[in-house]
Parts: C-alpha cells; sequence; structure tokens
C-alpha cells in the first residue's frame, strides 16, 4: 500500500545497473575496478541499502565525500574499501585512519594532518592524491606536484601513509577539454612515480567519462548516477544506456476538491481554471524536494493518465488539475519512477525545473519514507 510520501527504491535494479556498466567500461577481457559512489545518502537512495547492493552486485570500493559518510557505512558494519575526498579543516582524519577510510587528499597541509593523525594512532594512513587536472575546484594543482609527491613519499618511506591512489576529475566538457585533461593527469602520474610512489590505484572517470572516455578509466573508474539508472547525457536516456531507474517517488491523494471556471490555485493565483475542474491536493512540496521551479512545468500519473502540476508548489503540498476527471482521496499519485511502466522520469521533472536529474533524487527529503525492493537480503534500512 503507498504510503502518504513514499520513495520507493528497487535495489534489484541498481543491481542489475551495476553489472551492466561493469560490461561496458570492462569489455570483454575485464576492466577496472568499480567504485560506487554512495555519497549524499547514496544521491537520495539511503547510503547503507545501496552500499550493501553495489558490493554483492560486484563493486569493489565505495566512494563518500565527507568522513562522516564514511563512518556511517562503517557503523553498519560494511568492512569494504571506502574513499571519503572532501574535507573541511577540522575533518577528523583520526577517525577516518581508524575505521580504514582512505583519505582523499587535495593539498599538502591536508597529508600533513593525515600524516600526524597517523603518528598519534601508531599506524599508517592510507590516502590517494588529488590532482587539479582542470576542472578548477579541489586537488593540487600542478606546481604544487613535486613539492607534494616528494613529501609523500618521505612519509612513506616512515610509514606514516601509504599512497594508494591517485586521481582527478574530468568536466565533460568536451572532447577536447577531456583529453587535455587526461594529459594533464598522465603528467601528474609521471610526477609521482619519479618521486618514488607507486599508487596501485589511477582514478579519472565518473560516470560519464568511464562510459564515453575509454582512455579515461585507467584502473578504476567511479560510477555514481549511471548506478542509480539515470543518464548523465542530454543525448541519451536511461533506456538507451541500457539502465533502470530505481526510484519511485509516490504518495497518496489528500484532498480533492471542484472547482467553478476562474477559481485561482495556490500562492499569487499564477494559474486559474479556465473551465469548472477538479484539482486533487497532493502532500508533497519543496520541503520534500520537490522543486518549486516544477511549479505550472511538470506532470504526475494517477492511473493510467498523466495529469498536469498547476499553481505555485508549497513547502507541503501541490496541486494537480485533473479537468473533468475523479479522484478520491488516497488514491496514488506518482511524480517519478521508470519511465518504461509510462511515469514521468526524473529527468521529466529536472526538464520540469531546469535542472538535472541528480538534484531531483538527491533533494528528496527526509519526511518522505524509504522503502526497499530486493536486495541482497531480506534485511531493508528503511528510514535513512
Amino acid at each position: 500500500m503507498t504510503q502518504f510520501r513514499e520513495a520507493v527504491v528497487d535495489l534489484d535494479a541498481i543491481a542489475a545497473n551495476i553489472r551492466h556498466l561493469a560490461q561496458v567500461v570492462g569489455g570483454p577481457d575485464g576492466g577496472p575496478l568499480v567504485l560506487a559512489v554512495v555519497k549524499a545518502n547514496a544521491y537520495g537512495h539511503g547510503a547503507v541499502p545501496v552500499a550493501r547492493t553495489a558490493l554483492a552486485a560486484g563493486a569493489r570500493w565505495l566512494g563518500v565525500a565527507d568522513i562522516q559518510e564514511g563512518l556511517e557505512l562503517r557503523r553498519a558494519a560494511i568492512v569494504a574499501p571506502i574513499l571519503a575526498w572532501l574535507h573541511g579543516p577540522d575533518a577528523d582524519f583520526a577517525a577516518a585512519i581508524a575505521a580504514e577510510i582512505d583519505l582523499g587528499l587535495s593539498s599538502l597541509a591536508q597529508l600533513d594532518r593525515a600524516a600526524d593523525a597517523a603518528a598519534l594512532l601508531g599506524r599508517s594512513a592510507a590516502v590517494q592524491l588529488k590532482l587539479e587536472t582542470g576542472l578548477s575546484r579541489n586537488g593540487a594543482a600542478p606546481d604544487e606536484w613535486a613539492e607534494l609527491f616528494a613529501r609523500a613519499a618521505v612519509l612513506e618511506r616512515e610509514g606514516r601513509v601509504h599512497v594508494r591512489g591517485i586521481m582527478s576529475h574530468l568536466s565533460n566538457t568536451s572532447p577536447a577539454d577531456d583529453a587535455e585533461s587526461i594529459a594533464c593527469f598522465d603528467r601528474g602520474i609521471a610526477s609521482a612515480r619519479a618521486a618514488g610512489l607507486a599508487p596501485e590505484l589511477i582514478h579519472l572517470a565518473a560516470t560519464a567519462g568511464a562510459l564515453r572516455v575509454p582512455e579515461s578509466r585507467y584502473s578504476m573508474v567511479r560510477l555514481g548516477i549511471a548506478i542509480y539508472g539515470l543518464s548523465p547525457f542530454d543525448d541519451a536516456d536511461s533506456k538507451d544506456l541500457g539502465l533502470i531507474p530505481a526510484m519511485s517517488v509516490r504518495g497518496q491523494i489528500a484532498a480533492v476538491r471542484r472547482v467553478a471556471a476562474g477559481a485561482g490555485v495556490s500562492y499569487d493565483y499564477t494559474w486559474r481554471a479556465q473551465v469548472d475542474s477538479t484539482l486533487a491536493l497532493v502532500p508533497l512540496g519543496y520541503a520534500d524536494g520537490i522543486p518549486r521551479q516544477s511549479s505550472g512545468r511538470a506532470e504526475v500519473q494517477m492511473g493510467t493518465s498523466r495529469y498536469p502540476v498547476v499553481g505555485r508548489i508549497a513547502m507541503d503540498q501541490f496541486v494537480v488539475n485533473l479537468g473533468q476527471d475523479t479522484a478520491e482521496v488516497g488514491d496514488e499519485v506518482v511524480l517519478f519512477g521508470d519511465p518504461a511502466s509510462g511515469v514521468p522520469s526524473a529527468t521529466d521533472w529536472a526538464d520540469a525545473a531546469l535542472s538535472v536529474n541528480y538534484e531531483i533524487v538527491t533533494r528528496i527529503g527526509h519526511r518522505v519514507t524509504r522503502s526497499y525492493r530486493g536486495g541482497p537480503s531480506t534485511e531493508v534500512d528503511a528510514q535513512q
């Protein structure tokens, strides 16, 4: 039975997507290791159940943005390798090292902090050095590489760090821009090796690069949006890529009313009924991650028909115009899911909001109950 607000996550779809992607990027002779990106609560899908599913489907690593996300996985008794790569000045490197979480480090200062934390613990910190190769975000710039690599080599000889990997990120702007980033990354790898480092993991490609830039795959790829069944491209959808969208957001109609022609709907009366119409109230709003920018532009599914969202999307609710059709309180309404079943997609809502599908699924809020279908065991970590 549909709940008042619900996001149903198909873990079997996630597993199928990972297996399919591994074949695509690996080819007949195998290929790079797969790191499943489960940051931001697994793009809104639930970090713990998705992590377990990804590992059961063949992923070898898990990727998170910050240390706390990695510690959440460790508290759930997940022992697989984890990489965390975005840190504030007060990030708890000691907790990460104690939990055997690899630290993606972007500066000499971070490297020294990690080494100091490891020394206090009497152990070595596993680190992966992140290089700036054109995205202009975090990562050591080329003019910092020589000092960074030399220092890392010294710390490695002292047993305070182990440089397990070298990493960076593509901008996905154009083939020329990506080729320039790859060339820069290759120079960084050569510089690291010349300094005496021997990282076993070399990774540059996230989903888009892994799928369309084979030369960016190296020894590991970081698969994010595609494991959730969504496309990172404007010119290819989930079906084109052989993916199954894993999340369906739905709810129950909270109220139904008949209004006369001319009646205004929601704040500012941005929409008025042109004729006598039936309206249905859906109990999801921007507090639940439903983008206000989609007001008057998105559609939902009820039964076998689609209906437009009319008026402003509010904090807790929005209104759908059923026209001359009818509905009952408690009837199911589907905002998005797998378009193969005929319902709108997360990308449809992204287009309506002038955004991207990443944002639509990731922003689904805590009031929306997560429920799970399939997966590697009968255990479901609901309420993530």
